[in-house]
């Protein structure tokens, strides 16, 4: 048998141990999972509630009555926030309560003030942010009933162009996040305002934010809104970063061949769908229409929109040209989600490199996003007058039998070498537009004599 330990040494030992045990424990607790930060949103439609976890967690979640409450359970998890800093204001929630149950699981209730459709889902961590929990809270909205006004038009009334205007990112997703802390949400947000600001303030044109405040929504879904809206145009305000710094320039994207063919493929495939329309203001249904005939029908409005997008891009691109460094000289091609819609022509404006310093601290600034927002409406004009969609103030504005066409001036235009470029006379030029002298501006319209 061995030797047995003195007495002394054994309580040494033991000591030892429970002393290694007590710290294993508390190592242990220490690595546990905690919510430690939580966030709200409001949006037009639903409220969305972000917990901040430490590690994977499960939950589940379900709706009381009488009054109106959800309860969120989250397994093994402890609270190491306090969820009384949020702002309720303009949300359903009136108030929130937690406790701890079974000594390790997490209860959270949403005490509300009027029901609404929730929906919850994880989120794995990734560079920008942890593991978190998603509580989106949609509202419930009454059918509306239309009026006689809101479906009987007159027919002598000629319709506005509108352009629907999605700042990208928002809410919990910041999007690039350049030198100083300067958030690529926040700078095309105010450039998609200024955007909006011009077009409503245009004779014949609209604009509609897809996103109007500090939220954030689903890709297909900004189509989507757009789609409701009737838009002519989907433009897409973001700001570009790049791991080297040194990378500048803006750059303007339409749909590529091969992410055209991909969304053809998919709305063939969904064409049972509700959203089975397409063709814009005059929406096809296909739903009806058999599968080799409603692939044609798709793909010749995937090319008609295609087209048009890389039309519309080149004007704007130009335009940005005359303010800002370009980072390619020509409309790029891409697979982008909010570029997919078949009749709708899209395209995403990459305002700049925000990752880069010099292009950050413009982008930041309130004059250079007002300009950026002029060279990008200036290239709007330009193509919409050239190619003015019909039953439109712009149609019927911009030429027409004995008055010849509008011309949008652009960067770097002079009155001769417009006249020579539509085979007319300076002369003419001034006495048709009955101008006081050969000095033009950026984004004036003039009229072109027939000829």
């Amino acid at each position: 048998m061995g030797k047995q330990l003195p007495f002394h040494m054994s309580c040494r030992v033991f000591t030892t141990l429970l002393a290694g045990l007590l710290l294993l424990c508390a190592s242990t607790a220490s690595l546990a999972v905690v919510v430690h930060d939580a966030r709200l949103w409001r949006a037009p439609d639903h409220t969305r509630l972000v917990f901040d976890i430490s590690g994977a967690a499960e939950h589940s979640l379900f709706t009381l009555e009488n009054p109106d409450r959800l309860v969120v359970d989250i397994s093994n998890i402890h609270l190491s926030t306090n969820l009384d800093k949020l702002d309720f204001k303009g949300t359903p929630i009136s108030s929130i309560r937690s406790a701890q149950r079974n000594g390790k699981d997490l209860r959270i209730v949403l005490d509300l003030s009027k029901p609404v459709k929730p929906r919850s889902f994880p989120l794995k961590a990734n560079e920008k942010y942890g593991d978190r929990l998603v509580v989106d809270l949609y509202d419930l909205e009454p059918d509306k009933e239309k009026t006689v006004a809101d479906v009987v038009t007159s027919k002598d009334k000629k319709r506005q162009i509108v352009i629907g205007i999605d700042a990208g990112h928002g809410g919990e997703d910041p999007g690039a996040i350049g030198p100083n802390g300067i958030y690529e949400k926040r700078v095309v947000m105010a450039i998609s305002q200024e955007l909006k600001r011009l077009a409503d303030r245009e004779s014949g044109f609209r604009g509609v934010l897809i996103r109007s405040g500090d939220y954030y929504i689903p890709l297909r879904k900004r189509t989507d809104i757009a789609r409701e809206n009737r838009v002519d145009l989907f433009v897409s305000i973001h700001a570009d970063a790049f791991k080297n710094p040194a990378a500048r320039g803006a750059s303007v994207f339409a749909l590529s061949p091969g992410g055209a063919t991909s969304e053809t493929a998919r709305y063939l495939a969904e064409r049972e769908n509700s959203a089975d329309l397409i063709g814009g203001v005059g929406s096809v249904r296909i739903s009806d229409k058999d599968k080799v005939l409603a692939g044609v029908l798709l793909d010749l409005s995937m090319t008609a929109t295609l087209n048009s997008s890389l039309d519309v891009g080149k004007e704007v691109l130009g335009q940005m040209g005359g303010m800002a460094r370009l980072h390619k000289r020509h409309v790029e091609q891409a697979g982008f989600l909010v570029l997919k819609s078949p009749d709708i022509p899209s395209i995403l404006v990459e305002t700049g490199f925000i990752s880069n310093p010099t292009e950050a601290r413009q982008l930041a600034d309130s004059a250079y996003q007002r300009q950026m927002a002029e060279a990008i409406f200036t290239g709007i004009k330009r193509y919409f007058y050239n190619r003015p969609p019909p039953g439109t103030w712009v149609a019927s504005n911009s030429g027409g039998s004995g008055s010849g066409q509008v011309y949008v001036i652009a960067h770097g235009d002079t009155l001769s070498g417009i006249a020579a470029r539509h085979n007319v006379s300076v002369d003419a030029l001034v006495r048709h537009n009955d101008m006081n002298s050969t000095t033009i501006r950026v984004g004036q319209r003039i009229k072109i004599p027939s000829t």
